[in-house]
């Protein structure tokens, strides 16, 4: 699909931004939620919307859940621009920006389990694992083989403003310490993943579910490392089920029924603060997007973590 020119000025480039799907299952509301966000934001901007697989992690992407998430938006009439970035299939590049950060001093080698950082370190991290207390910075413990790859951080506030949530600032020595780039599994991390792919294709605008606010500090601090641009960022509300459980594959969330249409769509908009008028509602897939693009605002989406809907 053909890119559109020109459009609102991000930065000083184009409005780019993107949707960036895990295969762990069919597309669920929440999913869609997010989808239908992202989508609108760059359409009403007039910039382009990128769709990307982010499968980096092999062990959690489920057969099949890549087509059957395209082929979900294509039923709801979502356009893409270009071709379908899979992460699969870029790890040259992910080894290439750990190699730069190894070269430059921003990495060093770990041998820690999570036993052995428990045992020394209980203190909750804001991602849910634990802080990591640096053991290995100064260099591998005697007779110990490196199992992961650290990105060093510093011990101070990384801010950035966030468009739905305002004004957000971490220290990543204190919330997560020194994070993993490359896991023992082999596998790349998110986080470098996420950096690399978004430079690479020119995403200068990045809007995704609360859930990932905590990570943005990592990210941000990762691209300052590679000398990359910071998009700008908007964290929507996740939606939940009844106990208050972000919908996942984990949580059992059901496959979202693209046949529902704009019905299905005026639900995610109501989700977001944009009411849906009753002919809207009831109308064409076409005449849904033309509408909705022409009176998207981010300044009517809430903040609030976690809210379920009706």
């Amino acid at each position: 699909m053909q890119g559109k020119s020109g459009g609102e000025q991000v930065h000083g480039h184009a409005y780019r931004g993107r949707f960036a799907p895990s295969p762990t299952g069919p597309l669920h509301f929440g999913s869609l939620v997010a989808a239908v966000g992202s989508y609108l934001d760059a359409r009403a901007h007039g910039g382009e919307w990128l769709l990307r697989i982010e499968d980096v992690d092999r062990s959690r992407a489920l057969p099949g859940a890549a087509d059957s998430i395209r082929r979900t938006l294509e039923a709801f009439a979502f356009e893409w621009d270009g071709e379908v970035v899979v992460q699969s299939q870029r790890l040259d590049r992910y080894h290439a920006a750990l190699t730069r950060l190894r070269l430059d001093g921003e990495v060093y080698p770990c041998a820690c389990s999570r036993r052995a950082i428990a045992a020394c370190s209980p203190v909750p991290a804001v991602d849910g694992g634990l802080v990591y207390p640096g053991i290995c910075r100064a260099g591998l413990p005697p007779g110990r083989a490196p199992r992961a790859w650290r990105m060093r951080v510093p011990d101070r506030e990384i801010a950035f403003e966030d468009r739905v949530q305002g004004p957000v600032q971490q220290n990543l020595a204190r919330a997560v310490g020194d994070f993993i780039l490359l896991r023992a599994d082999g596998q790349y991390a998110y986080q470098l993943a996420v950096v690399v792919d978004d430079a690479a294709q020119g995403v200068n605008a990045v809007v995704r579910g609360v859930d990932l606010l905590d990570s943005t500090a990592r990210q941000i601090w990762l691209q300052q490392r590679l000398a990359l641009p910071t998009p700008t960022y908007a964290h929507l509300p996740v939606v939940t089920n009844a106990a208050g459980e972000k919908l996942s594959k984990q949580t059992r969330a059901t496959a979202v029924d693209a046949s529902g249409g704009c019905v299905v769509l005026a639900a995610a908009l109501n989700f977001l603060g944009q009411p849906v008028p009753p002919e809207i509602r009831s109308g064409s897939l076409r005449d849904f997007w033309r509408w909705a693009i022409a009176t998207w605002s981010m300044a009517r989406v809430p903040a609030q973590r976690g809210v379920f809907p009706g």
